[in-house]
């Protein structure tokens, strides 16, 4: 297939700055909704870019699991790839794609871990197929096969075969807390519309950008 047959011309209606909200977390919130009416496969999926100490980028699809003027939560393995770029830099990205409605969302902000008591009442929330496998796994570590995986869930769920997964030590929320957002709408011939909101002491600054 030529990457040309490709292309395709984006027609969404277009968006301007009286439009948005003053406050970007609200102006996530409105876009995330619609998101979430748009029949999308998991529209709270995210792409969270870190970096090494010595600047190597990485980049994974992980799930945004709650949001707020305090930030952006999504959990994890502490000791996984990721874990430890955030460990050494906390500094990160986010992004979201939502194709049908066009649109794309920026997000660059420090992370910190939550507390070990938000870490838990989302852990019990999991399904338990969900514990015993975040449970299981030394996230990004060598494995010899699928079955040495398998076999340690099986383990796992014949010894807590109550249900009653604790929570690893290694495994919990992160919160990246926005310092810029960019929203992005889609527009005809590449002239996308595109808005910065930047923090500042009193609030947010907002610029439009070029496509």
């Amino acid at each position: 297939m030529e990457m040309s047959e490709l292309r395709r011309e984006y027609r969404a209606a277009g968006l301007e700055r009286d439009a948005l909200d003053d406050d970007p977390v609200a102006q996530f919130g409105r876009w995330f909704e619609a998101a979430g009416r748009a029949d999308l496969i998991e529209p709270n999926a995210m792409t969270l870019a870190t970096s090494s100490p010595d600047g190597r980028p990485s980049a994974r699809i992980v799930l945004l699991k709650g949001f707020g003027p305090d930030g952006f939560v999504f959990f994890s393995n502490y000791d996984s790839r990721k874990g430890e770029e955030l460990a050494a830099n906390p500094n990160a990205a986010l992004v979201f794609w939502w194709p049908p409605l066009e649109r794309q969302v920026r997000l660059e902000g420090r992370v910190a871990r939550t507390t070990t008591e938000e870490s838990e009442a989302y852990w019990i929330s999991r399904p338990l197929g969900s514990r015993l496998a975040a449970l299981a796994s030394a996230q990004s570590q060598v494995l010899t096969g699928r079955e040495e995986l398998v076999r340690r869930v099986e383990e796992l769920a014949a010894r807590h075969a109550d249900g009653a997964v604790p929570l690893p030590g290694a495994w919990g929320g992160y919160r990246l807390v926005p310092s810029a957002f960019e929203f992005w709408q889609g527009q005809p011939n590449r002239l996308h519309d595109r808005f910065r909101y930047t923090r500042h002491r009193d609030g947010w600054g907002i610029e439009r950008l070029s496509p």
